[in-house]
């Protein structure tokens, strides 16, 4: 599957900058689209670096002698392994601007990368990766049980999804984590994550967290950033108006990718998740990334929004001076609620969507409409 959609962004990096940095989730499909963007670059020379491989660890011991002689497109995958590398392509960006490109992966957030943003300020372009998403892929419900990452989504069965998923959060437990240089014991964090299923779509609170697991308040905002800063989970912030009434102050949790978080619900088939407890929850975490992906807002531009025991929308876009709405709702016939007349007249909305997994369109009041989550791309992109 060729994701056009990436390798036009990164085409659009290099021509402002001369480093670009693929950053997302382990198995996302970074190295496939990496080796795509190169195919396409056929008047370079291509030089490919997997840091975790032996091989390729033995060759850049003395990395200013390695790669200072290549020219064309270097590509450096698993780049949080050595950070230490940093310092070094600093030097080689400004030495030699015309000749070397440098494509860098890394699994974990720029944040988590520490020395980057700060070495190189103002010489890279940073672009997140994602697993699969609408965008990309037809199947809707297909994606929804199984989530994005290919190598579960393209399984031949819900149950070698399933067996693949739960392989994936072992290893990135004990290999991944650690290998950020965090140290942190696999079981605890496990059980933290887990969890984080029953608060997926909920306000945070820290300190419950804490005392159900022995553990202290800085303890538990610790590894919320661990997996926010692997791209395991969103940090929803609240939006706040100029308004006397008692605002929503705490953040949001939810899971990034549906497949991660059924595993860890224990779910492993459409039949059982549609019986779940968590099911509204799972559908809303679900529509929630597509949404922000196919407006491709920042972290910074997506918000929730809610007056204590009153009303609440669960995401607010705030874009090119825009404020959309959207109520997520697993059910067939949503309506009109006193809640959702309230945000649209308090936040003065430029739209309230309510986005459903149904497939009729229709508008119930001014200013909101019921949409099919697979009615949005057509709409918004």
């Amino acid at each position: 599957m060729k994701r056009e959609f990436y390798i036009t962004q990164i085409h659009q990096q290099f021509e402002v900058q001369r480093a670009v940095a693929l950053l997302g989730p382990r198995q996302c499909g970074k190295t496939t689209l990496a080796l795509m963007f190169a195919e396409e670059e056929k008047e370079l020379r291509v030089h490919h670096f997997d840091l975790e491989d032996p091989a390729d660890l033995v060759q850049l011991e003395n990395p200013m002698l390695a790669l200072s002689h290549l020219e064309g497109l270097i590509i450096i995958d698993e780049i949080q392994r050595r950070p230490e590398l940093f310092p070094v392509l600093r030097v080689l960006i400004d030495k030699k601007k015309e000749k070397q490109k440098f494509l860098i992966l890394g699994s974990a957030s720029r944040d988590l990368i520490q020395q980057s943003s700060e070495t190189l300020a103002g010489r890279i372009g940073y672009l997140e990766v994602k697993p699969f998403s609408l965008i990309e892929v037809e199947e809707m419900r297909r994606l929804w049980i199984r989530g994005g990452f290919p190598l579960s989504y393209l399984s031949s069965s819900e149950i070698q999804s399933f067996r693949w998923l739960k392989n994936y959060i072992t290893t990135f437990l004990e290999r991944d984590i650690p290998s950020l240089g965090i140290r942190v014991s696999p079981n605890i964090m496990r059980r933290f994550w887990m969890m984080l299923t029953h608060y997926h779509g909920n306000t945070f609170n820290a300190s419950e967290i804490g005392r159900s697991l022995g553990i202290s308040h800085p303890s538990v905002r610790h590894y919320v950033d661990i997996l926010s800063g692997t791209f395991m989970v969103r940090e929803l912030q609240p939006w706040y108006e100029n308004i006397s009434k008692r605002q929503v102050k705490n953040t949001k949790i939810y899971f990034r990718d549906s497949g991660i978080y059924h595993s860890l619900l224990g779910t492993h088939s459409e039949k059982q998740i549609l019986v779940h407890p968590k099911l509204g929850a799972s559908w809303e975490g679900f529509a929630l990334e597509e949404i922000i992906r196919i407006h491709n807002a920042s972290p910074e531009e997506c918000y929730f929004w809610g007056i204590h025991a009153q009303a609440e929308i669960d995401l607010l876009i705030v874009k090119d001076g825009r404020k959309n709405g959207f109520e997520i709702k697993y059910m067939d016939a949503p309506r009109v609620t006193r809640s959702m007349l309230q945000a649209l007249e308090i936040l003065n909305l430029d739209s309230l969507n309510i986005v459903y997994p149904g497939e009729k369109e229709y508008t119930l009041k001014e200013g909101i409409k019921v949409i099919p989550l697979s009615n949005l791309i057509s709409q918004l992109t």
